[in-house]
């Protein structure tokens, strides 16, 4: 944080976005993106109207972007969550700036991601087959199969990473109530903010629960994307059947959530004024994770071609081999240079600390990220076993037009989130300034200007002084 903001600037910095009538830019944003999540619902008709079959989906390649899409978009919402809940268990403070859009961000590509599955099963209506509900056919699903494990996975993180951002909302969801001067917006705030008073027992409630749901958060992070690779992974298809897909995965997911998280926040701290808030420090530590995890799914890339070697498999050789030289080797070498080479750039300092740098390769990123799903799941099965089975993959018109549209739903979410809900956790980043030390003020003065004296503190009633002493009651307001 920089500027030596007091608690009140803080207040003011963020509350004001939330407040004041949203600028021109943001209506232009919001068409664009609107437009982009109605493409999305007109298309999402035309596909149940006229089944499946209007995407690329062929045979062998029964799975196409749909699948592809998935994972892509779970993987983006990955990051929230780890900077929400492992880092705050780490306590880690540069955290305190970003989380509340990264969570927010987290929550939307989430809702992205389940749209492809409950599509792709053609009958959309028959969705709920899926969950293990009495019915009238006395049947259940089946267990064993990593696509309801994955029903279990991604719903459940789902609600515990909504849960989770909306207990850190409250206090900041109160503050928004108390300075409201429009009746229904503070009955509105009043209302989610769940009679927030910032007394003692709200604060010690709430830093439990909010540590609990942490402590439920982490596990996740690391089972859900180590849930979706068993998709690929329990199945015997050379190219899929290996054990290094969870932890693959799990680094990937983490590589291209920050790498969202990055170009989204670039252009928020820029066009809301607030880079005292989110500083290039932060930006920085979250471009090293980038370096990190992209080194590690770099090393996966190449441990992989390895134990296809090393494996004496013919079969499993000749996937690896089909997908550098094959017929998508431009897919694949598109993968290899966004996810492996382009982020090393980041080793030079002054590179990760340069925004125009930072943006346009936390975009390349998101590219490769999404190039490598599509060369894990199209190269795998266009070419199986039996020569005589093998096809080619072409996405249709139908496809590439739902793939945009979920990214102007996503964003659709992500600006009405930015309008209407408090964008940087008012209360978490209070709670790690200087002026939140008890013994602050002992070094600093305190917080009078010069000859104004020691402030006057009227004293409690006696009664109520007794009943505080002794626990009964809480401190007065």
């Amino acid at each position: 944080m920089k500027g030596n903001l007091s608690f009140h600037d803080i207040t003011e910095m963020v509350s004001r976005h939330a407040e004041k009538k949203a600028p021109l830019a943001w209506y232009v944003a919001f068409g664009v993106s609107l437009s982009g999540a109605l493409l999305l619902v007109g298309l999402l008709a035309y596909v149940v109207w006229n089944g499946i079959g209007v995407w690329g989906n062929n045979q062998p390649v029964g799975w196409g972007w749909p699948i592809v899409n998935f994972v892509f978009w779970v993987g983006i919402g990955h990051a929230g969550t780890l900077i929400s809940a492992i880092l705050y268990l780490f306590r880690q403070h540069w955290r305190t700036a970003i989380n509340r859009a990264a969570e927010a961000m987290t929550i939307f590509a989430v809702i992205c991601a389940l749209i492809w599955p409950t599509f792709h099963v053609g009958r959309v209506w028959a969705i709920y087959w899926t969950l293990p509900i009495p019915n009238q056919m006395a049947m259940w699903p089946q267990f064993k199969s990593p696509l309801l494990w994955d029903v279990f996975a991604v719903s459940s993180y789902f609600l515990v990473s909504l849960l989770f951002w909306y207990v850190g909302l409250v206090p900041d969801l109160a503050t928004l109530r108390d300075r409201a001067k429009n009746f229904w917006r503070q009955r509105i705030l009043a209302f989610f903010s769940l009679g927030w008073t910032g007394s003692n027992r709200h604060w010690r409630n709430y830093e439990k629960a909010y540590l609990l749901l942490a402590g439920l958060a982490t596990p996740l992070v690391l089972s859900v994307h180590s849930v979706v690779s068993f998709d690929f992974a329990v199945s015997v298809i050379p190219g899929w059947h290996t054990t290094i897909f969870p932890p693959y995965f799990v680094a990937g997911a983490i590589f291209s959530g920050f790498a969202m998280v990055v170009t989204l926040m670039v252009i928020t701290r820029e066009v809301y004024g607030l880079k005292n808030l989110i500083t290039i420090d932060h930006l920085e530590k979250m471009n090293i994770i980038i370096l990190v995890t992209g080194s590690i799914v770099g090393f996966a890339y190449i441990t992989e071609f390895f134990m296809a070697w090393y494996s004496g498999v013919e079969y499993e050789q000749y996937a690896f081999l089909n997908r550098a030289f094959g017929p998508y080797a431009w897919a694949y070498w598109i993968m290899m240079t966004c996810n492996l080479i382009t982020p090393q750039l980041f080793w030079s300092k002054r590179l990760r600390r340069s925004i125009p740098v930072m943006f346009a390769l936390s975009i390349v990123v998101n590219i490769g990220m999404w190039f490598e799903r599509f060369v894990i799941t199209i190269t795998s099965l266009h070419r199986d076993f039996l020569p005589s089975s093998w096809g080619y993959f072409t996405a249709t018109w139908v496809d590439i037009g739902t793939f945009v549209g979920s990214f102007g739903l996503f964003l659709t979410l992500f600006l009405l989130f930015l309008r209407f809900v408090p964008m940087v956790a008012m209360a978490e980043v209070k709670g790690v300034m200087p002026q939140a030390d008890p013994h602050y003020h002992e070094h600093e003065g305190n917080g009078h200007a010069e000859g104004d004296g020691e402030p006057y503190i009227k004293p409690a009633e006696p009664a109520l002084a007794e009943a505080y002493r002794s626990n009964d009651a809480e401190a007065p307001d």
